[in-house]
């Protein structure tokens, strides 16, 4: 199979999924549908649909002392492509929903092919807001409520360079610039902080609290080579900065290679990921004088704040379902995605309490790490 970009609108086609996460003391699963249809040829219309049912009890969650907790989050999506000419124009608008966080986003892009359809160019503009809550417990009648906390903006651009150079060899990079205002951070963590006067770690009153603006900038490079025998190969490195004083970066290797006469297709990926930490990221924060009795303005102990890096090793099956076997489809399949991934963290330690005969010292415990297991499996019907 040869590497094409020319515009075309994507194909009618129904996805129905279950995705599953388990790593970290937390566990999300849940469905999603996703249903597409073209109009006359120029239009092609979609709606997604997509539930993630959670169950925490993550260090985090265990750090401060409290219980498991569950909560659902739906996400309902729309929207539309059309085709002139050789340009492609989107529109679509995404809720959503849960218990403490409501997020309403609505995006747009143009994507343009030029010099015989050898290279496209895109570019996009999204635009989010979001609502902030917490979720408290009423000390009368024992309810749940959410109590207001804060909005914040989101604002996204996108720019897309894909470039044909043989027939069978693909480059593609692509800038992504965000800029994010308001309240940032989780109203329910806390950091951990050193008492002054008796030295044991306290996190009582000492909430997280992020600066309201973090500009980001990310750079990603593709290349895809198609074999002889119709297996391809990808390589991807993707470079990432805010002004939080995170730097990021990774490495993406992935195969494909099919089996034609079965109907399988099947993937394996190699992915490394790693980063800084946030200029005003600590495990455990001092009391700073002349003012004993507060910490610095911003502080955050977020473990996705800290240094650390993630190694996925990945593989993937996609079986099509012979032409007839499905009525009224043209064409069927089912897919099975399973991600391992092993998390590393440099500066962040497991604070949970210890039951050893003599507890480690504040700062001394040992470093956290975790593995997660991410599944997906699909089916796919084109009509």
């Amino acid at each position: 199979s040869n590497a094409a970009i020319s515009a075309v609108l994507p194909e009618d086609r129904a996805d129905v999924l279950f995705h599953s996460y388990d790593g970290g003391g937390a566990t999300i699963n849940g469905p999603s549908v996703l249903l597409r249809k073209d109009i006359k040829d120029t239009v092609s219309v979609y709606a997604n649909y997509y539930v993630d049912m959670v169950t925490s009890a993550t260090i985090d969650v265990e750090v401060q002392g409290a219980s498991e907790y569950t909560e659902e989050r739906t996400e309902f999506s729309v929207g539309f492509d059309y085709l002139y000419d050789k340009t492609i124009m989107s529109l679509g608008v995404t809720n959503s929903s849960e218990n403490d966080y409501e997020a309403d986003t609505i995006g747009f892009g143009i994507s343009q092919d030029f010099f015989g359809d050898l290279t496209n160019i895109s570019l996009g503009y999204s635009y989010g807001s979001d609502t902030v809550s917490k979720t408290v417990v009423d000390t009368t009648t024992g309810s749940k409520q959410a109590e207001y906390v804060g909005d914040n903006e989101h604002r996204r651009y996108k720019l897309g360079i894909s470039q044909i150079l043989t027939k069978s060899f693909l480059i593609a990079m692509n800038f992504e610039s965000v800029i994010d205002e308001g309240f940032l951070n989780n109203p329910y963590r806390q950091v951990r902080a050193l008492d002054p006067t008796t030295g044991l770690t306290s996190t009582v009153s000492q909430p997280e609290n992020y600066p309201e603006t973090r500009n980001s900038d990310a750079f990603a490079i593709r290349g895809l080579y198609y074999l002889p025998y119709r297996a391809s190969v990808g390589l991807e490195y993707r470079s990432f900065s805010d002004s939080w004083g995170i730097q990021g970066k990774s490495y993406e290797l992935r195969y494909v290679h099919p089996i034609e006469s079965l109907g399988l297709l099947f993937e394996g990926k190699f992915r490394n990921y790693s980063q800084t930490q946030a200029d005003f990221y600590s495990d455990l924060f001092g009391y700073p004088e002349p003012n004993p009795n507060n910490l610095v303005e911003f502080r955050a102990r977020d473990k996705e704040m800290s240094t650390f890096d993630t190694s996925t090793i990945g593989i993937g099956v996609t079986y099509e379902f012979k032409k007839g076997l499905i009525p009224f489809f043209e064409k069927a399949t089912a897919n099975f995605y399973w991600d391992y991934i092993q998390f590393d963290y440099s500066n962040f330690r497991d604070a949970r309490p210890s039951t050893a005969a003599v507890p480690p010292a504040p700062g001394q415990e040992p470093l956290y790490s975790f593995d997660a297991n991410v599944i997906r499996f699909f089916f796919s019907f084109w009509y």
